[in-house]
Protein backbone atom coordinates (compact mmCIF):
# COMPACT_ATOMS: atom_id res chain seq x y z
CA UNK A 1 0.00 0.00 0.00
CA UNK A 2 1.22 3.48 -0.83
CA UNK A 3 1.17 5.69 2.29
CA UNK A 4 -1.00 8.79 2.24
CA UNK A 5 0.81 11.99 1.39
CA UNK A 6 1.40 14.87 3.75
CA UNK A 7 -0.26 18.14 2.69
CA UNK A 8 3.15 19.59 1.73
CA UNK A 9 4.08 16.72 -0.58
CA UNK A 10 0.85 15.63 -2.22
CA UNK A 11 1.66 13.25 -5.09
CA UNK A 12 -1.00 13.81 -7.78
CA UNK A 13 0.16 10.81 -9.85
CA UNK A 14 -0.08 8.47 -6.85
CA UNK A 15 -3.48 9.95 -5.98
CA UNK A 16 -4.74 9.33 -9.52
CA UNK A 17 -3.48 5.73 -9.28
CA UNK A 18 -5.31 5.32 -5.97
CA UNK A 19 -8.54 6.58 -7.54
CA UNK A 20 -8.08 3.99 -10.31
CA UNK A 21 -8.76 1.37 -7.64
CA UNK A 22 -12.46 2.20 -7.93
CA UNK A 23 -14.06 0.36 -10.84
CA UNK A 24 -16.36 2.60 -12.84
CA UNK A 25 -18.73 2.28 -15.71
CA UNK A 26 -17.81 3.94 -18.98
CA UNK A 27 -20.18 6.53 -20.40
CA UNK A 28 -20.21 8.79 -23.43
CA UNK A 29 -21.95 12.14 -23.08
CA UNK A 30 -23.28 13.64 -26.30
CA UNK A 31 -24.53 17.12 -27.07
CA UNK A 32 -25.39 19.22 -30.08
CA UNK A 33 -22.75 21.97 -30.27
CA UNK A 34 -22.04 24.92 -32.55
CA UNK A 35 -19.63 22.58 -34.39
CA UNK A 36 -22.14 19.72 -34.70
CA UNK A 37 -22.85 16.63 -32.59
CA UNK A 38 -20.01 15.91 -30.13
CA UNK A 39 -19.25 13.05 -27.76
CA UNK A 40 -16.90 12.75 -24.79
CA UNK A 41 -16.02 9.69 -22.70
CA UNK A 42 -16.48 10.06 -18.95
CA UNK A 43 -16.29 7.77 -15.96
CA UNK A 44 -17.19 10.48 -13.46
CA UNK A 45 -20.93 9.84 -13.67
CA UNK A 46 -23.37 9.14 -10.85
CA UNK A 47 -27.00 9.25 -9.88
CA UNK A 48 -27.85 12.12 -7.51
CA UNK A 49 -31.60 11.89 -6.85
CA UNK A 50 -34.65 9.85 -7.84
CA UNK A 51 -37.16 12.65 -7.11
CA UNK A 52 -36.44 14.73 -9.06
CA UNK A 53 -34.40 12.45 -11.34
CA UNK A 54 -30.92 14.02 -11.23
CA UNK A 55 -27.51 12.80 -12.37
CA UNK A 56 -24.09 14.41 -12.52
CA UNK A 57 -20.89 14.09 -14.47
CA UNK A 58 -17.58 15.94 -14.38
CA UNK A 59 -15.77 17.70 -17.20
CA UNK A 60 -12.06 18.56 -17.10
CA UNK A 61 -11.77 22.34 -17.35
CA UNK A 62 -8.54 21.95 -19.36
CA UNK A 63 -10.22 19.79 -22.02
CA UNK A 64 -10.36 21.35 -25.47
CA UNK A 65 -14.01 20.18 -25.51
CA UNK A 66 -14.84 22.03 -22.30
CA UNK A 67 -16.63 25.01 -23.83
CA UNK A 68 -18.83 22.90 -26.11
CA UNK A 69 -20.13 20.75 -23.22
CA UNK A 70 -20.05 23.41 -20.49
CA UNK A 71 -22.60 25.49 -22.38
CA UNK A 72 -24.84 22.69 -23.67
CA UNK A 73 -28.37 23.02 -22.30
CA UNK A 74 -29.30 19.45 -23.33
CA UNK A 75 -27.13 16.36 -23.31
CA UNK A 76 -27.44 12.58 -23.25
CA UNK A 77 -25.46 10.14 -21.12
CA UNK A 78 -24.87 6.70 -22.67
CA UNK A 79 -23.71 3.66 -20.70
CA UNK A 80 -21.53 1.72 -23.13
CA UNK A 81 -21.77 -2.00 -23.81
CA UNK A 82 -18.61 -4.07 -23.38
CA UNK A 83 -18.06 -4.28 -27.16
CA UNK A 84 -17.73 -0.47 -27.52
CA UNK A 85 -14.15 -0.13 -26.21
CA UNK A 86 -12.97 1.52 -29.46
CA UNK A 87 -15.80 4.08 -29.28
CA UNK A 88 -14.80 4.89 -25.70
CA UNK A 89 -11.17 5.40 -26.72
CA UNK A 90 -12.14 7.59 -29.64
CA UNK A 91 -14.28 9.93 -27.57
CA UNK A 92 -11.67 10.00 -24.80
CA UNK A 93 -8.64 10.89 -26.95
CA UNK A 94 -9.59 11.13 -30.61
CA UNK A 95 -12.19 12.66 -32.86
CA UNK A 96 -15.17 13.82 -30.83
CA UNK A 97 -17.52 14.72 -33.68
CA UNK A 98 -20.14 12.06 -34.30
CA UNK A 99 -20.63 10.78 -37.82
CA UNK A 100 -24.21 10.58 -39.09
CA UNK A 101 -24.26 6.77 -38.91
CA UNK A 102 -23.33 6.72 -35.18
CA UNK A 103 -26.39 8.42 -33.78
CA UNK A 104 -30.12 8.78 -34.18
CA UNK A 105 -31.09 12.32 -35.12
CA UNK A 106 -34.80 11.66 -35.60
CA UNK A 107 -35.81 13.57 -32.48
CA UNK A 108 -35.12 16.99 -30.98
CA UNK A 109 -33.24 15.32 -28.13
CA UNK A 110 -29.44 15.38 -27.92
CA UNK A 111 -27.64 12.99 -30.31
CA UNK A 112 -28.43 9.39 -29.30
CA UNK A 113 -25.78 6.72 -29.79
CA UNK A 114 -27.34 3.68 -31.43
CA UNK A 115 -25.70 0.91 -29.38
CA UNK A 116 -25.89 2.20 -25.78
CA UNK A 117 -27.08 -0.08 -22.97
CA UNK A 118 -28.74 2.84 -21.26
CA UNK A 119 -29.35 6.38 -22.45
CA UNK A 120 -30.44 9.28 -20.27
CA UNK A 121 -31.74 12.43 -22.02
CA UNK A 122 -31.00 15.40 -19.76
CA UNK A 123 -31.43 19.12 -19.37
CA UNK A 124 -28.59 20.96 -17.61
CA UNK A 125 -29.80 22.03 -14.19
CA UNK A 126 -26.62 23.26 -12.51
CA UNK A 127 -22.94 23.76 -13.20
CA UNK A 128 -20.47 23.90 -10.33
CA UNK A 129 -16.74 24.57 -10.65
CA UNK A 130 -14.90 22.25 -8.29
CA UNK A 131 -11.11 22.36 -8.52
CA UNK A 132 -9.94 21.47 -12.03
CA UNK A 133 -13.34 20.11 -13.11
CA UNK A 134 -16.80 21.43 -13.89
CA UNK A 135 -19.55 19.35 -12.29
CA UNK A 136 -22.64 19.29 -14.50
CA UNK A 137 -25.93 18.31 -12.88
CA UNK A 138 -28.61 17.16 -15.27
CA UNK A 139 -32.32 16.52 -14.83
CA UNK A 140 -33.32 13.33 -16.62
CA UNK A 141 -36.24 13.97 -18.98
CA UNK A 142 -36.34 10.52 -20.59
CA UNK A 143 -34.40 7.28 -20.77
CA UNK A 144 -34.08 3.93 -22.51
CA UNK A 145 -32.32 0.79 -21.35
CA UNK A 146 -31.69 -2.70 -22.68
CA UNK A 147 -29.99 -5.86 -21.40
CA UNK A 148 -26.28 -6.46 -21.94
CA UNK A 149 -22.83 -6.47 -20.37
CA UNK A 150 -21.39 -3.03 -19.53
CA UNK A 151 -17.93 -1.67 -20.27
CA UNK A 152 -15.97 -0.86 -17.09
CA UNK A 153 -12.65 0.78 -16.28
CA UNK A 154 -10.41 -0.34 -13.41
CA UNK A 155 -6.73 0.42 -12.72
CA UNK A 156 -6.20 1.80 -16.22
CA UNK A 157 -7.80 -1.13 -18.04
CA UNK A 158 -11.13 -1.96 -19.55
CA UNK A 159 -13.25 -4.77 -18.18
CA UNK A 160 -16.86 -5.86 -18.10
CA UNK A 161 -19.75 -5.85 -15.68
CA UNK A 162 -21.55 -9.04 -16.60
CA UNK A 163 -25.33 -8.90 -16.45
CA UNK A 164 -26.71 -11.53 -14.07
CA UNK A 165 -28.72 -14.32 -15.64
CA UNK A 166 -32.13 -15.06 -14.22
Amino acid sequence: MIPSATPDAFDVAAYRQALGGFATGVCVVTAQTDEGPFGITVNSFTSVSLRPPLILWCLDRASWRHDAFATAERFAVHVLPVEDRELSDRFAWGVCQLSSDEFDSSSPEPPRLKNALTRLDCVARDRIIMGDHLTIVGEVKGFETRPGDALTYYRGRYGAAIEPTS
